[in-house]
């Protein structure tokens, strides 16, 4: 029952193109809210309640670092997260839009490692 509804909760995450978007970005590294502001180009506020759901269900963790919050997927995900991810990032390689976004993220990366686009200083890893 346990796998059964721990999937459920994967799939209830994966139907929406925000929190696919947010994964995909994820798989390169833990990133700050302002970061995804940047790379997806989308408001605070939206991707904010994205990672929240995310986070609730598990299939992101978070740490404060002084006035952000900087998530990552987690360390040792769930064999049906780990493969669900690992399906994303293979699908998403065809796509404009989430291709753009890695674009995005690779041409801001030098800029995130220094200061991020707020000042943040978390780095890309």
């Amino acid at each position: 029952m346990n796998v059964r509804v721990e999937l459920i909760r994967i799939y209830e995450c994966l139907c929406d193109l925000t929190r696919l978007r947010l994964l995909h970005v994820l798989g390169q590294g833990p990133l700050c809210v302002c970061h995804f502001q940047a790379v997806l180009r989308e408001p605070q506020v939206k991707i904010s309640k994205h990672l929240g759901y995310l986070r609730e269900r598990g299939l992101v963790v978070c740490e404060r670092q002084g006035n952000w919050m900087v998530y990552a997927l987690p360390r040792k995900p769930a064999r049906e997260l780990r493969t669900n991810l690992a399906c994303l990032q293979d699908c998403a390689q065809d796509n404009p839009v989430f291709r753009a976004d890695l674009a995005r993220l690779k041409k801001l990366a030098p800029q995130f490692a220094t200061t991020g686009p707020c000042g943040c200083g978390v780095a890309v890893q």
